[in-house]
């Protein structure tokens, strides 16, 4: 054991030799070992700090959450044309599904409406996102009113014009989220009463947030707009109870809702069940995606970095040839050869692997500034695989450089290095 650690001592300093007696030489033999481990770890972090920021964002909603409309949320074997053919989701369907179903924690019947212009007194919000939904969406989301109240089932049923805003629309309009309850700001031309002010919650990943966003009674909205408008794309957000067999949740629903329509056994369902527990999939399977695509585009750096390497190991294979012939003079065995190039090659990988992890590092924090509440994450575990990868590349790379510096021949070796 003791000869091994002297043997990567000895390599340690023949390395750090490499880089301070050939400098140039040397860097741009790393520079794609660097460059590599820098293209793996930074696509790594950019993928996982993208899983994480959606994953944030639909981390109010879990995965038991369905989505029942005539809209799919992924690719679907229906084609186009039948699909434009389904008919919406009804305010009277939700109702019934609400009866019939069991172990239904919570239903809610939601209208996907234009953004809107809010207006208090001579003070204007821009591309206001509305939420047009039912009482129970304060259920199935996970709001957090800071001031005021959520709409109860009977404003939603009477369509009673009121709505919870987010704190930023609450500042821009009434200087605070406190001073906003019980004045009314106009939207659609109307004039709804706020009745309650989210907390504030920050940016989303693509600039959303329910800091902007409003929600009003979706009675009121069909009172706007009208109750059978196929433009708005109706849809109702289910959340069983916990603890519920989804998949018989689902097949039960949809018995229902083909019951109410109709529909004959031989016909296929003219809606669709959208489940969170598949988008989350999706989204793995999308994040897998990007990851390999930019693994295999790294490669080809790391490609170029591990014949550097080898470069720099037959060079230094030549110039210690002399000092290979006397140590095997002495007795050292090609083992201990093979071994001290070996070491030497991955020790000369992990620097330039630990160069692209700094430089990582400082990529990550920069973007993080500049991108606001988007934060690139570098795990350990990634750090780990930079480190590891830079010393596999090494051990590739120096092998054949280590098997023949360890063959030479001493008398030969000592007299061509003379």
């Amino acid at each position: 054991m003791l000869i091994y650690l002297r043997v990567l001592k000895e390599s340690f300093n023949f390395a750090i030799n490499a880089l301070v007696n050939n400098k140039l030489r040397t860097f741009l033999s790393l520079l794609g070992v660097t460059i590599g481990i820098f293209s793996i770890i930074a696509v790594l972090a950019a993928v996982d700090s993208l899983k994480q920021e959606i994953e944030g964002s639909i981390s109010s909603l879990d995965n038991s959450t369905i989505y029942l409309g005539r809209m799919k949320f992924g690719p679907s074997d229906v084609p186009r044309w039948k699909k434009e053919q389904f008919p919406d989701v009804t305010y009277d369907e939700y109702q019934l599904l609400k009866r019939l179903v069991p172990d239904m924690y919570a239903a809610s019947y939601t209208l996907n409406v234009p953004r809107a212009i809010m207006k208090f007194e001579e003070r204007t919000v821009g591309n206001v996102e509305i939420g047009a939904i039912t009482h129970e969406y304060y259920d199935i989301e996970a709001l957090q009113i800071e001031y005021g109240r959520f709409f109860n089932e009977a404003e939603n049923a009477s369509g009673v014009e009121v709505a919870i805003i987010g704190a930023e629309i609450a500042n821009i309009l009434f200087d605070s989220s406190q001073a906003a309850i019980g004045k009314k700001a106009r939207i659609y031309g109307r004039n709804f009463i706020i009745i309650g002010v989210l907390e504030k919650e920050g940016s989303g990943l693509f600039g959303n947030s329910r800091d902007t966003a409003a929600y009003i009674p979706v009675n009121a909205v069909r009172k706007i707009f009208g109750a059978n408008n196929r433009s708005l794309f109706p849809m109702i957000i289910i959340k069983p109870e916990k603890g519920t067999d989804q998949a018989e949740f689902v097949a039960i629903l949809k018995q229902k809702l083909r019951m109410a329509r109709g529909l004959k056994p031989d016909e296929i369902d003219d809606f669709f069940v959208n489940e969170m527990q598949g988008f989350a999939d999706l989204i793995d399977n999308i994040t897998g995606n990007l990851n390999i695509m930019g693994l295999i585009i790294s490669g080809f750096s790391l490609l170029v970095g591990g014949f550097g390497i080898a470069n720099i190991m037959f060079v230094s294979v030549k110039e210690r040839t002399n000092l290979i012939g006397i140590q095997k003079s002495l007795g050292a065995k090609n083992k201990f050869i093979l071994f001290q190039f070996l070491f030497e090659a991955m020790i000369l990988s992990i620097i330039g692997g630990l160069i692209g992890l700094v430089l990582v590092f400082i990529v990550s924090i920069l973007a993080s500034q500049f991108t606001g509440d988007f934060e690139f994450i570098l795990s350990a575990t990634n750090m780990f695989i930079g480190t590891a990868v830079s010393a596999v590349i090494g051990l590739i790379a120096g092998i054949l450089p280590a098997i023949s510096a360890s063959k030479l021949d001493p008398v030969e070796a000592i007299r061509t290095g003379m």
